[in-house]
C-alpha cells in the first residue's frame, strides 16, 4: 500500500505545470541604439539626441505565472550625452534637466503585452517607468518590434511634457525664445540575444 501511495504522489508531482517564469531570455542593448527628443519653440523646432548607447545593459524577457510577457531591465542614459546640434540649446537642455544633480536618465521596462514570433514585425504595448530629474513616471508605450535571428529591434515614440517631471521648458536669450511644454520622445533599441 505504501508503494502504491508513493507511486501516486510521484505521478501527481510529475503532472505539475512547468514554471514558465524560468524560461527567461537575456538580451544586451547594442551601442547602435538611440534616443531622440523633438520639441518646438515659439519660433521653430528643435531636436536633441543621444546617438549611441555606450553601455551594455541587459534586458530580460520571460513569462510570469499568469502567462503574461515580462520585459525587465533598466537602461541608464547619461543626460550629458544629449546633443541638440546647437551648443546653446544643448546647454539649456542640460540645465533644464538638472544634469549636474541628476546625471542619469533611467528607463525601466516593466512588461510587454506579447512577444511576436521570429522573423516577424508587429506592434505591441508595454509599460515603462522613466526617472528623470529625480521624478518617476509610468507610461504605456506602443512599440514596433522586429524579431529576427537573435536580434530584437524596438522602435517607438511617446509624447511627454517637461511638466510631467516638474521641469520648466528651456529658455534661450532671456524670454525671446522659449520651448513649449510638449516633447515627442523617439527611441530605437537594438538588442542581441545572449547565450
Amino acid at each position: 500500500m505504501k508503494l502504491l501511495i508513493s507511486i501516486l504522489v510521484f505521478l501527481l508531482a510529475s503532472l505539475r505545470p512547468v514554471d514558465k517564469a524560468k524560461s527567461t531570455s537575456r538580451w544586451v542593448v547594442s551601442e547602435n541604439s538611440m534616443l531622440t527628443v523633438n520639441g518646438t519653440t515659439n519660433i521653430n523646432r528643435f531636436s536633441c539626441a543621444i546617438l549611441r548607447y555606450p553601455k551594455s545593459d541587459t534586458v530580460l524577457i520571460s513569462r510570469d505565472k499568469t502567462d503574461h510577457m515580462v520585459l525587465s531591465g533598466t537602461l541608464n542614459l547619461e543626460v550629458k550625452d544629449f546633443d541638440c546640434s546647437s551648443t546653446m540649446m544643448t546647454k539649456q537642455l542640460l540645465s533644464t534637466l538638472k544634469e549636474n544633480r541628476f546625471p542619469v536618465l533611467r528607463i525601466r521596462f516593466l512588461s510587454l503585452k506579447e512577444i511576436p514570433s521570429a522573423d516577424q514585425r508587429s506592434f505591441v504595448k508595454g509599460d515603462v517607468e522613466i526617472m528623470l530629474s529625480g521624478v518617476l513616471r509610468k507610461f504605456e508605450i506602443c512599440y514596433q518590434i522586429n524579431v529576427k535571428r537573435g536580434l530584437i529591434e524596438l522602435t517607438g515614440q511617446q509624447t511627454v511634457n517637461f511638466s510631467d517631471f516638474h521641469l520648466i521648458p528651456p529658455k534661450k536669450i532671456g524670454m525671446l525664445i522659449q520651448a513649449k511644454d510638449q516633447l515627442v520622445v523617439i527611441f530605437f533599441l537594438k538588442m542581441e540575444r545572449v547565450g
